[in-house]
């Protein structure tokens, strides 16, 4: 049967991580390069909000749901291979923006690309790992979170700083190519739901969008789960794209000299602000996201097969734990308390991954798992991406009068009672997972 070795779920995983891994540097590029882009370009925080959220979750998450019921009927490798081409197009035409307009539409253009990546690969990775390891699968490929990340605020500060934002864009966008090739030419198509059936037989065929959402509504975990993610990725979408610009507004990276020093010359020989940020917070994603996304995943695969109910405490009591971390380290004393603080609470914020999105797995039959996980991410992204981004650039204009140079720091401050929010709505579906859990006949 194609792709039951394990060798084969291995070579798919590891390909379908680096094309993630693009997905993110190419998402999230923009909230480093958004300091000398509103240089340039001459635009407000109101704006920079609605271009990196709005502009990119309004196309996301509204072609999520139809592309995954095609990917539900259809080969998944090559809607995932088209997807990889198409945002690593559009990040590149980014390059050419002239101004607000032509910026915000070409994020809406990465939004349409990335709108097929996903939740295709969610259903596809289910299909070659048996459900006690799916957890960890799952965080694996959303290590493409935290690594792709990271790489997008450390290259897209380098070469902002070397050359220019707009090369930045055009780069990293381009590099994204090979990775759609390889998923086209090295991913084979897995059977649907073979590993979900004692004998290996597909599942039956998908049934209509209205049986799939009707399945869905009648599961109260699947609502939990989804606004507890969305509330979740308010503030993590924020602060990705705005930790960037409080920390070039509000901290002094002069403790970072010796650091510097010790970088390789053609790294470092330009050093500049925008650089000390992009390392500063880069490290952070990296170093947080990874251990996170890992430890939710182990966490899940250890607990949640014999109780399902742990699949979502996991990240309620992470995110009960991570509001106060991040208040800590906004207010931190100096550059490595910040540190060290930003780094637990990242780790804190994504270990919700792995679990979640096996629990989204689970309560749906395999013929029902890409439009599912599309419906859970239309819900997430939509909240997350399109008004955590805009929220906290909006709040931070609108403080500026009373608060100036620290409105960012008091807008984060504020956002930081969604984590609360999250970890309430995943302790209730806690008590729901059990009961709308899918067992296979």
């Amino acid at each position: 049967m194609t792709g039951k070795g394990q060798p084969a779920g291995t070579r798919v995983l590891a390909i379908l991580l680096v094309a993630y891994i693009f997905n993110f540097i190419d998402r999230q590029i923009i909230g480093v390069l958004a300091v000398p882009i509103k240089a340039e370009l001459a635009l407000s925080d109101r704006q920079l909000g609605l271009m990196g959220g709005i502009a990119f979750a309004l196309f996301y998450s509204g072609l999520a749901i139809p592309i995954a019921w095609l990917a539900d009927r259809r080969s998944r490798v090559n809607i995932i291979a088209l997807s990889v081409g198409l945002w690593s197009l559009f990040t590149a035409a980014c390059g050419y923006a002239q101004g607000f307009w032509h910026l915000f539409l070409a994020r809406m253009g990465v939004g349409i690309g990335e709108a097929g990546g996903v939740a295709p690969s969610y259903a596809l990775i289910s299909d070659f790992y048996p459900r006690e390891r799916r957890a960890r699968a799952l965080a694996l490929f959303s290590l493409g979170i935290p690594i792709g990340s990271a790489l997008g605020v450390f290259f897209g500060g380098w070469i902002a700083s070397h050359l220019d934002w707009r090369s930045a864009f055009i780069i990293v966008g381009l590099a994204g190519i090979p990775a759609a090739i390889a998923v086209k030419l090295l991913v084979p198509e897995p059977v649907r739901g073979g590993r979900d059936s004692a004998d290996g037989a597909a599942a039956e065929p998908a049934p209509p969008f209205l049986e799939v959402a009707a399945a869905l509504a009648a599961k109260p975990s699947f609502w939990l789960l989804s606004f507890g993610a969305a509330s979740g990725s308010i503030l993590g979408y924020g602060l990705i794209f705005w930790l960037p610009s409080f920390f070039s507004r509000s901290f002094h990276f002069g403790g970072m000299d010796w650091l510097m020093a010790q970088l390789p010359l053609w790294f470092a020989r330009d050093d500049t602000p925008l650089l000390r940020v992009s390392i500063f917070y880069g490290s952070i994603v990296l170093v947080g996201g990874v251990a996170g996304t890992w430890l939710g995943g182990w966490l899940g695969d250890r607990t949640g097969p014999d109780r399902p109910a742990t699949y979502a405490l996991i990240p309620a009591v992470c995110f009960l734990i991570a509001a106060p971390v991040f208040a800590l380290g906004l207010n931190a004393p100096s550059l490595l308390a910040a540190w060290l603080l930003f780094v637990v609470g990242q780790m804190l914020a994504l270990a919700w991954l792995g679990p979640v999105i096996a629990a989204v797995q689970h309560i749906v039959p395999p013929n029902m798992r890409a439009t599912a996980s599309a419906s859970f991410l239309f819900i997430n992204n939509l909240i997350g991406i399109g008004f955590g981004i805009f929220f906290l650039g909006f709040m931070s204009d609108a403080m500026t009068a009373a608060h100036g140079t620290d409105a960012l720091l008091y807008s984060i401050l504020y956002g930081l009672g969604f984590y609360l929010l999250s970890s309430a709505l995943y302790f209730l579906a806690a008590r729901r997972l059990s009961k709308d859990w899918h067992r296979a006949a």
